[in-house]
């Protein structure tokens, strides 16, 4: 519901009215609260906008040209419950491709941490982060974060830039089992490089279930 309204109001004029939920329930025959729930996400994402006594209306897109966010930010922006199972949590030494993207020497030790990422229950990543150990003290002597990004910005070490690349591939049989896919299945592979104050911080790679993420990229002409 929430992806055929994305691609309702596409390219609609802002200010357009977006279909009724009245209209919705009886064209779709759903329940009323799957497709309010749908318009509260749209809403939350700044596509649509609720004016009281009026309706609800295509609103103008917020600009988000070049804004870092990690996992929970990104589904909170889908209005998406985001929570995670932490897989692998431990100290590592680098290797040779760990290593140079984080700008230290093979053999160092990193903090590797590989968690099942979920949005709303359902199994949407699997990440795999790769931190400096020397920038982040006792970080795996404590409670692990909900958020990688939201502990960084406490420690003063939140990325303010990041490079990704991204591909598409299809799942290894243990992809598959953690998201709950066919052997085979395509997914989208994002690896990513972020620093903080010219230190590399985070150095992850995430794979997407291709069904059910969009990566959603905006531009914009300097």
């Amino acid at each position: 519901m929430r992806e055929y309204l994305r691609e309702l109001i596409d390219g609609l004029p802002v200010g357009s009215p977006a279909p009724s939920e009245r209209d919705l329930v009886g064209r779709f025959g759903v329940a009323r609260m799957t497709v309010r729930q749908a318009i509260e996400a749209l809403v939350a994402e700044g596509l649509l906008e609720r004016i009281p006594g009026k309706g609800t209306f295509v609103k103008k897109p917020r600009t988000r040209v070049g804004e870092l966010r990690g996992f929970t930010d990104e589904m909170a922006s889908r209005g998406k419950q985001a929570d995670s199972l932490t897989l692998i949590s431990r100290i590592e030494k680098a290797g040779p491709g760990v290593a140079r993207a984080l700008a230290i020497t093979e053999g160092d030790a990193v903090i590797h941490w590989q968690r099942l990422r979920h949005a709303d229950g359902e199994p949407v990543c699997v990440e795999n982060a790769y931190l400096s150990e020397v920038l982040l003290p006792g970080f795996l002597q404590r409670a692990l974060p909900v958020s990688l990004y939201a502990e960084l910005g406490v420690r003063g070490l939140r990325p303010g830039w990041a490079e990704d690349s991204v591909r598409a591939d299809l799942a290894t049989a243990e992809e598959a089992e953690l998201l709950g896919l066919p052997d085979g299945s395509p997914v989208l592979r994002i690896s990513r490089r972020a620093s903080s104050d010219d230190r590399v911080i985070e150095v992850s790679s995430s794979t997407y279930r291709a069904d059910s993420f969009t990566l959603w990229v905006q531009f914009a002409d300097r």
